[in-house]
């Protein structure tokens, strides 16, 4: 498969497709499992970032394995959802924003394809969420009902645990806007391999401390199953037109030393 799309789905983004079928790439971190999708004539690959049956915890992820898998079918472009806390009064439940750039606070992750193996690498990451992709999800979100908050910044955490609501209050004076547990390494993974990435996320909670109610679960799938539906079908939308990696500098990133 040449030219392919992908979508990366996080907590509860699941069922994009009737006409699907299965397969299990095997790599060199791992096996990955996917599904591959027929919509309006493209294929479109499928990732649960959790698994199907959401088991796996964030800091246990082979995000390795997941992104050289994508590679090796050739897939081109990626678009992922991710379930985010807010720090940002702008930002309330249920929102969708536009990552636009990222803080890694994870600790114990294989968070690069760059072991030294073909000689010293480096990736820009003065771009790492792809800007045509970006873009392209501004312009059609409106097609989708969807309303766009915004763009904002990403701390990523190691989890599984939450936050402390210290942490919290350094991350915001850092300037960040949302809080998880997934993104990192997957965008910079991305950004390695060539592929242009993109992530959206959903608010699904105020982060500890913020304001005075509780995480639940429960607040956490009701957000996320009042926007998840329509942001896939705007994912596959954008996925199933020509896209131009001539756009972004996403395949120049890497910088051999």
């Amino acid at each position: 498969m040449n030219n392919i799309k992908a979508i990366i789905g996080g907590t509860g983004i699941y069922d994009i497709g009737t006409d699907v079928y299965s397969e299990t790439i095997q790599t060199e971190y791992g096996d990955v499992a996917v599904d591959i999708v027929n919509i309006k004539d493209e294929k479109i690959v499928f990732l649960s970032r959790h698994g199907k049956t959401h088991s796996t915890p964030p800091h246990l992820i082979n995000y390795r394995a997941n992104m050289k898998a994508l590679c090796m079918l050739g897939v081109t472009h990626v678009y992922a959802t991710v379930a985010v806390g807010s720090i940002n009064n702008n930002f309330g439940l249920g929102d969708v924003v536009i990552i636009n750039d990222f803080m890694d606070f994870t600790k114990a992750r294989n968070n690069t394809f760059f072991d030294g193996t073909n000689g010293v690498k480096h990736v820009d990451m003065s771009d790492p969420y792809c800007k045509m992709l970006r873009v392209k999800f501004s312009e059609y979100a409106g097609n989708h009902n969807i309303d766009v908050k915004g763009n904002a910044v990403y701390v990523c955490t190691e989890g599984p645990r939450f936050e402390t609501a210290t942490e919290i209050k350094g991350y915001r004076l850092l300037g960040a806007d949302v809080v998880g547990m997934t993104n990192v390494p997957e965008v910079v993974l991305a950004k390695e391999l060539g592929i242009c990435y993109s992530a959206v996320g959903i608010i699904t909670n105020w982060a500890t401390g913020f304001k005075d109610e509780e995480i639940t679960f429960h607040d956490i799938k009701g957000s996320l199953k009042k926007n998840k539906e329509k942001i896939t079908s705007a994912f596959i939308e954008i996925l199933s037109t020509e896209l131009n990696k001539a756009e972004c500098n996403c395949a120049n990133s890497v910088i051999s030393l």
